[in-house]
């Protein structure tokens, strides 16, 4: 829809061969507020559609090289068209063309010779329709963009409720969480991936809830008994989080029961090994343990980063996945400068 001296115009794209049929249409729409565009094939119909602001398509079934119906299948399978509402003007006139037309995705189906009146009405009521659907379409979005936006709020919340019961840092998860989309996308994960992960990997610890003062806040070295309560805070996590339809706390749940799963099978608490694991907790592994190595802990001072990254480096295949180290390394200059900049926030 566009506006011209206060004028609300809407892009009518005609796609006839006949020139005698464009004039027609273009003659039936004459007195209403419409922006005509004219294509004489489907070729320039697609180039037109996929370039130009269109509104509503009038579109011809018989033309040469691409008839009609196919026109209206591509245009409905490109997403920056398939919501622009076709309507078939033909002289094809039997019940299996309007079927094919209906099927091929088309609005309406008005047969030849169309009156201006008749063309005028269909016009005007599925614009109608079409800015109904737009407009709730728009609140779809940000409906389902308050709800995103609401579970990240309440997967952030967790995640800091976490953080009071244990040592570690509300710095530890946004650097952490950072590194593991990095990783993803190293590893040619999608951007869709890589966000879900930087959002679900705050909750990877959230199991420590459930764990003992006197054993998460020990300052020395855990005894046998006391290391097999703290890896309980894996099955805990998964329990916390447990299941759900969205995706994001599905892969949170996993991320907080496989997170410390090793490639060589000796992690916790499944001693599952290789791709068995989770390719989120694959990643989560990585980037955490370079984080708790790099930074200062109640019972470590930080690790230099050349040490840190050597260490990631022998515990290839063995505690992480070669892959997963690969992608690392590769990103290795992006991780550093998101570890850099958020000490530089803490200080």
């Amino acid at each position: 829809m566009n506006e011209q001296a206060g004028i609300k115009w809407r892009n009518v794209l005609i796609v006839d061969d006949s020139p005698e049929n464009i004039i027609i249409l273009k003659a039936a729409l004459a007195d209403g507020d419409y922006g005509i565009k004219i294509a004489l094939d489907g070729e320039k119909a697609l180039e037109i559609a996929n370039t130009t602001p269109i509104d509503i398509i009038l579109l011809d079934v018989v033309m040469p090289d691409m008839d009609g119906f196919e026109v209206c299948r591509r245009l409905k399978e490109n997403p920056r068209t398939a919501s622009i509402p076709v309507i078939f003007v033909t002289a094809m006139n039997e019940v299996a063309d309007e079927e094919t037309g209906f099927a091929s995705g088309g609005v309406d189906y008005i047969t030849k010779p169309a009156s201006a009146s008749i063309v005028r009405a269909r016009v005007a009521t599925h614009l109608a329709l079409y800015d109904q659907n737009q407009e709730l379409e728009k609140k779809v979005r940000e409906r389902t963009a308050e709800v995103v936006e609401t579970r990240l709020e309440i997967i952030q919340r967790l995640a800091r409720a976490a953080e009071y019961r244990d040592n570690e840092t509300g710095e530890h998860i946004v650097r952490m969480s950072r590194y593991c989309r990095i990783i993803s996308l190293a590893s040619g994960h999608s951007a869709e991936y890589a966000e879900m992960i930087l959002n679900a990997a705050p909750l990877h610890d959230i199991g420590k809830i459930g764990i003992p003062d006197a054993i998460l806040l020990k300052p020395g070295r855990l005894d046998r008994d006391e290391f097999e309560i703290i890896k309980s805070h894996c099955v805990i996590g998964h329990t916390i989080i447990g299941d759900h339809r969205s995706k994001l706390l599905q892969t949170a749940s996993m991320i907080a029961l496989r997170h410390h799963e090793k490639w060589d099978g000796k992690g916790y608490p499944g001693g599952i090994s290789g791709e068995d694991i989770p390719i989120s907790g694959r990643i989560i592994a990585v980037a955490d343990v370079f984080d708790a190595l790099t930074t200062t802990r109640p019972y470590k001072k930080a690790w230099p980063l050349e040490k840190a990254v050597d260490e990631i480096k022998r515990e290839s295949g063995a505690h992480f996945d070669p892959a997963v180290v690969a992608a690392f390394l590769k990103s290795l200059p992006e991780i550093i400068e998101v570890m850099h900049s958020c000490k530089k926030i803490q200080g």
